[in-house]
């Protein structure tokens, strides 16, 4: 079962505590934490390290984002910021849900900053780096997604976050029955739909018929609401063929798994993070084009969404 995973930001040193601490509560409530110290982020030898740290934040479910005294280590790919400031900045740019926390003391001398921040020879004593309060004034003008809250304890910061978290999932919720009834509601408009098209061919002759009851069926292929499902896309799907589907996937960030690495039922698969799709029935004909369905003769398993099962190692294999 897939978990949300919690990318953990902020300077070791400092707040190596604060971070241990979030660690045990993430992993009390069956989530995924992920912090640089114990080896969460895969380091690759094509790019800096700070580079891989950006990708997982940017692929995290949640980023948790600590602010402390110390400045911490300046990017090599971007002057001016630090790598904890970056990480939090790409997780924005990528609409990742933050909690930002900072500690009491920093946030009460931010209000000192502000009189005096014409005054390059300040000098503060709750930061190490003026900076730290350049980059708060930059998260308060944010127009969106920038809680943030001052802390004292780590128990603080959890405290606060089982709260929130408790609250996301109660809105999810109420969300998800609202969505069940809206599905209801958009099916039974394109059953409607469908009578009335079906009516208007019968009382019309026409030359075709078969051609115009295939054409009124794909239109309203119970494929298109099923991968709507799966892959929660809240518009309406449609496609024709097979190359069109592959398109409209990708643009999804799901990617076609190759033919050898299928399940053994399966007849097309698409991978995206730790998940992926399988279709077990033929829905195309050989030159992938759609083939028409009806409800009665449709059946939502063919099409599944499921974790990428781990793959244990052999005993001969040294993981990298």
């Amino acid at each position: 079962m897939a978990k949300p995973r919690i990318f953990i930001s902020s300077t070791f040193y400092d707040l190596r505590h604060v971070r241990e601490d979030l660690e045990r509560f993430i992993l009390e409530l069956g989530y995924e934490p992920i912090r640089h110290e114990t080896g969460s982020i895969p380091y690759g030898r094509e790019k800096a390290p700070e580079s891989y740290a950006y990708q997982e934040a940017e692929l995290s479910d949640i980023i948790i984002t600590i602010i402390g005294g110390r400045f911490g280590t300046e990017s090599r790919e971007e002057a001016g910021v630090s790598i904890t400031q970056n990480e939090l900045r790409r997780a924005l740019e990528r609409n990742v849900q933050v909690f930002i926390f900072i500690e009491q003391g920093v946030l009460s001398e931010y209000s000192t900053y502000k009189l005096n921040k014409a005054n390059k020879d300040t000098k503060y004593q709750f930061v190490d780096d003026a900076r730290i309060y350049e980059f708060l004034e930059k998260l308060y003008k944010l127009p969106a997604n920038n809680p943030i809250t001052p802390f004292q304890t780590a128990k603080d910061i959890t405290d606060y976050l089982r709260a929130q978290w408790g609250g996301l999932f109660q809105r999810f919720l109420r969300e998800q029955n609202r969505l069940s009834e809206m599905q209801v509601l958009d099916e039974v408009k394109t059953v409607a739909a469908t009578l009335q098209q079906l009516v208007q061919f019968l009382t019309k002759e026409r030359q075709n018929k078969d051609a115009a009851i295939q054409s009124i069926l794909l239109a309203n292929h119970p494929a298109f609401r099923r991968f709507a499902s799966i892959t929660k896309t809240p518009y309406r799907v449609f496609f024709t063929t097979l190359p069109e589907l592959n398109t409209w996937l990708k643009a999804r960030s799901w990617e076609p798994i190759e033919k050898d690495s299928f399940d053994d039922d399966s007849v097309l698969e698409w991978f995206w993070k730790k998940e992926y799709i399988k279709l077990t029935e033929h829905i195309f004909d050989k030159a992938g084009r759609l083939n028409a369905y009806s409800d009665e003769n449709w059946k939502d398993e063919w099409l599944q969404r499921l974790p990428i099962p781990d793959i244990p190692l052999e005993e001969n294999e040294i993981p990298f």
